[in-house]
């Protein structure tokens, strides 16, 4: 891999680039509170060869999504279900516009 190849991947979202320690430094929180958000499996950290965590910048938004939750005093296990179900009803929302585009395209709205 070149070093082009390598910065490359700092633009792909799911790239596992940052470690615990400066995930949790980014998000102003805690190493704790993301174990606590990944046993509770709102966000799923890769573990590379080395078996360290590591996370990439589209799960940390759903953790600071959760983190948000948590500041303003709701329990960090209601948290994770509200940001899961936040995830679910915005990937039904996209499911449905394509479904939407692609009627559109099929069936054309005829002018009168």
């Amino acid at each position: 891999m070149t070093a082009d190849d390598s910065l490359g991947r700092l633009d792909d979202d799911s790239y596992p680039a940052y470690t615990m320690g400066r995930a949790a430094e980014m998000l102003g929180t805690t190493q704790g509170f993301l174990r606590a958000i990944g046993e509770a499996r709102l966000i799923t950290p890769l573990r590379p060869e080395d078996g360290h965590r590591r996370y990439s910048r589209s799960p940390l938004r759903i953790a600071a999504r959760a983190r948000e939750l948590v500041d303003h005093g709701t329990p960090i296990e209601a948290a994770c279900r509200i940001v899961m179900l936040e995830v679910r009803l915005e990937e039904a929302q996209r499911v449905n516009a394509e479904y939407r585009r692609a009627a559109a395209e099929v069936h054309p709205r005829t002018a009168a």
